[in-house]
C-alpha cells in the first residue's frame, strides 16, 4: 500500500546534518582542550617538582657556603691569635709598598704603640722612615737573615734580625705579591757574645799574667833574699838607705806578683792551725822598713798571742801586705798606720783591723773598691782589695771597710775560730 506520509523536505535534512557536524567537532575540540589541559598539569607538576629540587639544592649549597664562610672565620681568627702571639715580629708590605699590617711584637720591636689594629695615620711617619725603608730594601737584596743595629725612640740601641720573603698573589703571578719581614730581637744574643769575646780575652790575658808571675817571681825570691843579706850587713850610711829602697820596691813588687797569682788561681787553701798573734808580729817586722821610708809610723795593738785559726798562713800574709801597702800609698807626706788584732763573737771569731790617716774613701767609691780592676790610682792593676775579698771569703770570713773623705779608712778582716774538714764554716 502506498505511504500516504509526505517525505521531509530537503533543508531540514541539511540542518540536521549540519547540527551533527557541529557536535562532532565541538567534541573534539574538548578532547583536545582535556588533553592539553593535561599535558599542561603534567608539565607544572614536574616544574613544580625541578623548583623544589633547585630549592633544595640551594639550600644545601648555601648552607654548605655557610659553614664554609664560618670555618673560614674561625681559620682566620686563629690565624691572627697564633700571629699576635708570635715572639718575633712581622711586617706585611703590599706590592705598592703600602704597610698593610703589623703584630704586637713588630710594634714593640719598631717602638710603636701596643695593640694590633689597623695602622694610624700618626704611626706612619715612623714606619716609612728612611732608616726603616733602607733596612727592608736591604732585607729585600740580601739572602737568609740580616742583622742590623737601630736605635728605639727611648735612645736604647738594640739589634734586629730581619729576613724577607715574597706571600705570591695567585691573580697576578708568582712575581708580584706582598713582602713578609720577620723582625727578631737579636740584642741579648749579641751582648751573649761579645761578653763571651771578652770572657775568652780576659782568660787569655789571665793565664798570660800568671805565666808572668810564676817567671818573676822565683828571680823575686833571690832578689829579696840578696836585698836582706844587705840589709843585715849593717854598710851605714846612705848605703844602707839604698838597700831599704830596695827592700821596700821588692816587697811593693812581690805583693803585685802574688795578687795575679792569687786572683788567677783555682788551687785551695792549705790550711793549717796558724797563731793570729805571731801573723800579726811578722806583720810588723816586715812592713816597719817600708813605714820608716815613707814616714810613716806603724802602731800595733795585738790581743791575739795564741789564738789559733785553721787558715792558709801565706794568702793571710797577703791580705796584710795588700792593706797595708795600700794605707802606705794613701799618705805620701807621712802618718800612721794602725795594726791591731782582737777576738770577737765570744771568741768564735777573730777581727783584724789595719786603720790609716790618709785622705779615706769617697762614698761613691765604698761599694766598687772591691771589684778587680777597679782602683783610683793610674796605672795600677785594681786586684789587690778583690784579692784581700777573695781570699777572705775561701777562709769562711769577709773584709769590711769604714771610712769619710778626709778621715782616713779603716779595713776589717774577720776570720771564724774553727772549720768543719771540708773547709766550711762550723756553727
Amino acid at each position: 500500500m502506498p505511504s500516504c506520509l509526505p517525505e521531509p523536505p530537503l533543508a531540514a535534512l541539511a540542518s540536521a546534518s549540519a547540527a551533527a557536524s557541529d557536535e562532532q567537532f565541538l567534541l573534539r575540540a574538548f578532547r583536545s582542550f582535556a588533553e592539553t589541559a593535561g599535558s599542561l598539569e603534567h608539565a607544572y607538576a614536574e616544574l613544580r617538582a625541578e623548583v623544589a629540587r633547585l630549592r633544595q639544592e640551594l639550600e644545601q649549597s648555601t648552607a654548605g657556603l655557610a659553614r664554609s664562610l664560618e670555618e673560614n672565620r674561625r681559620m682566620r681568627q686563629y690565624l691572627d691569635h697564633i700571629l699576635e702571639g708570635l715572639p718575633c715580629g712581622v711586617l706585611v708590605v703590599a706590592d705598592r709598598g703600602e704597610v698593610s699590617r703589623v703584630n704586637p711584637e713588630g710594634r714593640r720591636l719598631l717602638g710603636l704603640a701596643a695593640g694590633a689594629g689597623p695602622l694610624t695615620p700618626s704611626e706612619l711617619p715612623s714606619l716609612l722612615s728612611s732608616e726603616l725603608r733602607r733596612i727592608l730594601q736591604h732585607a729585600r737584596a740580601v739572602a737568609g737573615e740580616w742583622e742590623h743595629e737601630v736605635c728605639d725612640p727611648s735612645g736604647q740601641t738594640r739589634w734586629l734580625a730581619v729576613r724577607h720573603a715574597v706571600v705570591p698573589d695567585p691573580e697576578a703571578g708568582s712575581s708580584v705579591g706582598s713582602s713578609v719581614f720577620i723582625l727578631r730581637d737579636v740584642s741579648e744574643h749579641r751582648r751573649l757574645e761579645e761578653a763571651e769575646a771578652k770572657l775568652r780575652r780576659e782568660q787569655a790575658l789571665a793565664e798570660m799574667s800568671a805565666v808572668l808571675a810564676h817567671e818573676v817571681r822565683n828571680p823575686l825570691g833571690s832578689l829579696e833574699l840578696f836585698a836582706g843579706l844587705l840589709a843585715e850587713a849593717n854598710l851605714g850610711g846612705e848605703c844602707q838607705q839604698w838597700v831599704e829602697h830596695v827592700q821596700a820596691g821588692l816587697r811593693t813588687l812581690a805583693a803585685t806578683v802574688n795578687n795575679v797569682l792569687h786572683f788567677h788561681s783555682a788551687a785551695e787553701n792549705q790550711c793549717a792551725p796558724i797563731d793570729l798573734g805571731q801573723l800579726l808580729g811578722w806583720a810588723q817586722d816586715f812592713f816597719l822598713p817600708l813605714a820608716h821610708r815613707a814616714r810613716v809610723q806603724l802602731i800595733l795593738h795585738n790581743r791575739l798571742a795564741g789564738f789559733l785559726v785553721p787558715a792558709d798562713r801565706h794568702r793571710l800574709e797577703q791580705v796584710l801586705s795588700n792593706l797595708v801597702l795600700n794605707a802606705l800609698h794613701a799618705m805620701p807626706g807621712g802618718g800612721w798606720i794602725e795594726l791591731s788584732g782582737r777576738p770577737v763573737e765570744q771568741g768564735t771569731g777573730a777581727a783584724i783591723v789595719v786603720a790609716d790617716t790618709g785622705p779615706g774613701i769617697a762614698p761613691e767609691h765604698l761599694q766598687a773598691i772591691f771589684e778587680p780592676g777597679f782602683s783610683t790610682r793610674a796605672g795600677s792593676p785594681g786586684l789587690g782589695l778583690a784579692v784581700c775579698r777573695k781570699i777572705a771569703e775561701q777562709h769562711g770570713g769577709k773584709i769590711e771597710v769604714a771610712s769619710r773623705a778626709g778621715a782616713g779608712a779603716t779595713f776589717t778582716l774577720t776570720l771564724p775560730r774553727s772549720q768543719n774538714p771540708r773547709g766550711e764554716v762550723t756553727p
